[in-house]
């Protein structure tokens, strides 16, 4: 093939692929089928399938697009002179004759391939919802992307590392969390929420388990969302994360504060006592195992790893949500209930539109009858009255630290104290410790709570600071009172 054919060819598919993704842009505004998440909450799970598996085809379209624009640069660019010498032949010398000897070369391969049938590459890349008339739809493989667990983008799979925290070291039995609040606390690596200090964090099973969870979170971010620039999301939660690294602000690894020692991972708590402990036996052997400037490259790669699956997270907070909703209804669910929901999420939707009459609803999906106005279950359908009063759904709940918003139901009110719009509302107020701030709703009752905090820090700080330590020959920090029984027992 010359190269002013392949140059052709490609330019020519690259003008078919943007058809292709035309069809697919019109299949995603299908008022039935593709609406998408953001313009649409309640779409159902069989919608959302087909939503993604689109969005998947016309990723796939870009891709395809850009090698063949890549291969086109590379033929402008002609470092090997094949394009020069293409153009040289043709037009110079007898035009014709160049024209006749292609056109038998053409002949040529045609008699010897009489039966050859013609492809029409008009329909190469056109939409179909039947994956065997769908070439895009077989080379990507939709299918194949998501495991059961996952429901098509719909939930995380972290059973795996929920198994690899709990045997991390340092994690004892008693600090073992069940896989629910396993979901809700898998990006908090600050203390309490996470058990372990930054000595415990100092090893290679550590290291692996942050890195494995990043990796499929990044992964998971990829599928769920095809068409965003990924690429450059990463690179800003990277950026930001250098910046916050240099002003030591990165949660879990701020600045250390007066007489803390980085060697021995502890604060001691007068100067006195901080700058005879190198004296120490304990300090001398913590120095031999490793020096202070590889220990800090294995901070900052621990800290990376933990601030990109926060800010992953948080990038993926309404599958987090669904994924917390769907363990815990898993959790009374008999296996036949759990595969007809895993059946209902691998569905394949019926394209609106057949007949001709745009934004007609056939009689399968017409609008269900609901006077009650109750709220949705996970299928589209209002769940049962009984279950609404149940749950107490009619009970209004008021906070006026997320701008006087009412939520339906206790248990929507209890969950919301962890959710963005309540911690953003205790920030706004300068309160920086929220865990502390459950079932408090009101402005004057945050503010009151905080003082007395606040004072009492204060107080406790103020007490340890007139506490006299002492330290033994071994490095051992002790109050003086300790110190001096233990003396006079000779035990020291």
């Amino acid at each position: 093939m010359s190269v002013l054919e392949e140059q052709r060819m490609l330019m020519e598919d690259n003008e078919r692929l943007e058809v292709a993704m035309v069809e697919r842009y019109k299949a995603l505004r299908d008022p039935k089928s593709a609406r998408s998440k953001e313009l649409n909450p309640t779409v159902l799970p069989r919608q959302r399938k087909n939503i993604l598996k689109i969005q998947h085809e016309i990723a796939w379209c870009k891709e395809r697009q850009l090698e063949n624009s890549m291969r086109l640069l590379d033929i402008d660019i002609d470092e090997n002179g094949l394009l020069e010498r293409e153009k040289e032949r043709l037009t110079t010398g007898d035009p014709l004759k160049a024209f006749y000897d292609e056109l038998a070369e053409i002949n040529k391969h045609f008699d010897k391939y009489p039966d050859q049938p013609v492809e029409n590459l008009e329909n190469t890349y056109k939409y179909d919802t039947d994956p065997k008339q769908n070439l895009i739809a077989r080379e990507v493989n939709f299918e194949q992307k998501f495991n059961s667990e996952e429901g098509f983008g719909s939930f995380f799979d972290l059973v795996r590392f929920h198994e690899e925290y709990m045997n991390l070291p340092g994690v004892t039995v008693a600090l073992r969390v069940p896989y629910q609040d396993y979901l809700r606390l898998f990006d908090k690596f600050t203390q309490p929420a996470f058990p372990l200090t930054k000595k415990d964090k100092m090893n290679r099973a550590y290291y692996k388990y942050l890195m494995e969870l990043s990796a499929y979170l990044e992964n998971f971010l990829r599928l769920t969302k095809p068409l965003e620039e990924n690429n450059t999301t990463l690179e800003i939660f990277d950026k930001e994360f250098g910046e916050k690294w240099e002003k030591r602000e990165v949660p879990a690894w701020e600045l250390n504060p007066t007489n803390y020692c980085a060697d021995c991972d502890k604060t001691y708590a007068n100067e006195n006592v901080y700058r005879h402990h190198f004296d120490g036996k304990i300090h001398k052997k913590n120095v031999s195992q490793g020096s202070q400037k590889s220990r800090m490259e294995k901070e900052r790669a621990i800290a990376a790893l933990e601030f990109r699956i926060g800010k992953l997270a948080g990038t993926m907070q309404t599958e987090r949500s669904e994924t917390m909703m769907y363990a815990e209804r898993k959790m009374g669910m008999t296996p036949k209930e759990r595969q007809a929901e895993l059946d209902l999420l691998s569905e394949e939707h019926v394209p609106a539109n057949t007949d001709g009459h745009e934004g007609e609803v056939d009689d399968g999906e017409a609008k269900i009858y609901n006077p009650l106005k109750l709220p949705n279950a996970w299928d589209g359908k209002p769940i049962p009255y009984w279950l609404y009063k149940l749950h107490g759904l009619g009970n209004e709940f008021p906070c006026e630290i997320c701008g006087n918003y009412v939520y339906m139901g206790r248990r929507a009110y209890e969950k919301h104290f962890h959710e963005t719009r309540h911690v953003h509302g205790l920030h706004a107020l300068g309160i920086t410790n929220t865990t502390l701030f459950k079932e408090i709703a009101s402005m004057d009752d945050a503010k009151e709570l905080w003082a007395k905090i606040q004072e009492d820090e204060k107080a406790e700080k103020k007490a340890n600071d007139n506490i006299v330590q002492m330290e033994d020959s071994q490095g051992n920090v002790m109050p003086l009172k300790v110190y001096e029984d233990l003396k006079r027992q000779g035990l020291l």
